[in-house]
C-alpha cells in the first residue's frame, strides 16, 4: 500500500514536471494591480463548499438513500432537486470578485451522493458557462455521500488524484468519507488539494474527538508524503472538518497555526482561525456559530516559495445563503428545517481563500 502511494506520488511529481511546460503560459485573465510594489499580480479563488445532502431521486443506496426519493420521507422528486441545483449554482455563480470574473478556480465540495449530481450542478445556466469540470469518487460512507473537486479548466489542470481510506482499528466496521488528493497546476504552479469531511460530532463532540484526530493524522500523513516527494509544493487543505480550527484535530495534530509568524517550513497556517475568534462562522448549531468549513495552507503557500502566494480568506456570508425572517433568522437557509421543505442552499456557508501570482 505505501509503495504503491510513494509510487503515484513520483508519478504524479513527474507528470508535473512535463505539464509545467506545456500549461505556463495558461493563467486567470483577471489581474491585481494596485500593489505597493507595482507588480502585476494574477488571483486564483479557492473555495470550499458542504452541498447539504446533495442527493439525486433515484433509490440505489438502501435506507438512507430512500429519505431522498419521492417515496421517502423527504418527498424528494424533481422538482425539489432541480430547485436544488438551481440554487447551489446560483450561490457558486455570486462567489466572484473583480480579480476573479469567473469564479473560483477550483471548489471542493461535500455531501454529494454520485458524479451525476455534479455533472447536474455543473450544467445549470447560472454557471455552465464556466465550463467546471468534476472530479469524483464513490467513498464507503454509510449515508452514500462522498467529497469532489470542481474545477475551471482554465486556471487548473489535474495531473492525479489519490483516495485514502480512513481505517480506525478499533472499529473495524466504521465508514466514513475517503480523503480526495488532487495533485496538479493552479495557474501553471504545482499545488495538492486534499479534500476532507471528517467523521461527524455524532454521540457528543468531546467522545468522537478522537476519530476526527485519526482523520487530522491521516491528512497530515498524505501531506508530509507529498512534502518528502517535493519539499516546494502548495499544499491546500480543505472541507468540512466538523471541527473548529481551535480544536485538537486542526490545531494540535495537523499543527495548523493562528499566527503567520508561528508557521515553520512543513508546518500549516489556518487563515479561519481569527475568523472565529470574530464570531464570523460557516454553521450554526443552536445559536452558537462554528467554523467547520475551513482551507488551511502549508508554509510554502504562505511565503511564496511556490510562486503562489496566499492572500486572503473569507466566508461567504452572503444575504441571500441565510434565512431572512423566523425562529431562524440569520442562519444558513437550508433546504430542509424541521422536516419542511424551506427551499434553502445549504446548512453550510462557503469559504474561500484567495492566492496571487506575480506575471513575469
Amino acid at each position: 500500500m505505501k509503495h504503491k502511494f510513494k509510487k503515484a506520488l513520483s508519478m504524479a511529481i513527474a507528470a508535473l514536471a512535463i505539464g509545467g511546460a506545456m500549461f505556463g503560459a495558461l493563467s486567470h485573465p483577471a489581474t491585481a494591480q494596485n500593489n505597493p510594489e507595482k507588480k502585476r499580480m494574477q488571483m486564483f479563488g479557492v473555495a470550499f463548499y458542504n452541498l447539504e445532502n446533495l442527493f439525486d431521486t433515484i433509490n440505489n443506496n438502501g435506507k438512507y438513500d430512500f429519505e431522498f426519493s419521492p417515496q421517502g420521507d423527504k418527498k424528494w422528486d424533481s422538482h425539489k432537486y432541480n430547485s436544488k441545483l438551481r440554487n447551489l449554482a446560483y450561490a457558486i455563480s455570486q462567489m466572484t470578485t473583480t480579480a476573479t470574473p469567473m469564479g473560483p478556480a477550483v471548489i471542493g465540495c461535500s455531501e454529494v451522493e454520485n458524479i451525476t449530481v455534479l455533472q447536474d450542478l455543473v450544467a445549470q445556466d447560472a454557471i455552465k458557462d464556466w465550463n467546471l469540470q468534476v472530479i469524483h469518487h464513490d467513498s464507503p460512507d454509510v449515508r452514500g455521500i462522498d467529497v469532489s473537486l470542481l474545477y475551471n479548466p482554465r486556471f487548473f489542470r489535474p495531473i492525479r488524484t489519490t483516495n485514502h481510506r480512513l481505517v480506525i482499528p478499533e472499529k473495524p466496521n466504521f465508514k466514513t468519507r475517503d480523503q480526495m488528493c488532487v495533485v496538479g497546476l493552479l495557474g501553471g504552479e504545482r499545488v495538492a488539494i486534499i479534500v476532507n469531511h471528517w467523521p461527524s460530532r455524532r454521540g457528543g463532540a468531546k467522545e468522537s474527538s478522537w476519530l476526527r484526530e485519526a482523520a487530522a493524522d491521516l491528512c497530515k500523513h498524505i501531506a508530509d508524503s507529498l512534502l518528502t516527494v517535493d519539499p516546494d509544493m502548495g499544499i491546500i487543505i480543505m472541507g468540512d472538518l466538523n471541527d473548529d480550527p481551535t480544536d485538537r484535530s486542526c490545531a494540535v495534530t495537523l499543527g495548523a497555526v493562528k499566527n503567520p509568524k508561528d508557521c515553520k517550513p512543513g508546518g500549516f497556517y489556518n487563515p479561519f482561525w481569527k475568523k472565529i475568534d470574530d464570531g464570523i462562522g460557516s454553521y450554526i448549531y443552536r445559536g452558537s456559530w462554528d467554523l467547520f468549513d475551513q482551507i488551511i495552507i502549508n508554509y510554502n503557500l504562505l511565503e511564496g516559495k511556490n510562486g503562489l502566494k496566499f492572500r486572503s480568506a473569507e466566508v461567504l456570508n452572503k444575504e441571500f445563503l441565510k434565512q431572512q425572517d423566523g425562529q431562524y433568522k440569520g442562519y444558513p437557509f437550508r433546504t430542509f428545517s424541521g422536516g419542511v421543505w424551506t427551499n434553502g442552499y445549504s446548512d453550510h456557508l462557503p469559504t474561500e481563500i484567495y492566492l496571487v501570482k506575480e506575471v513575469k
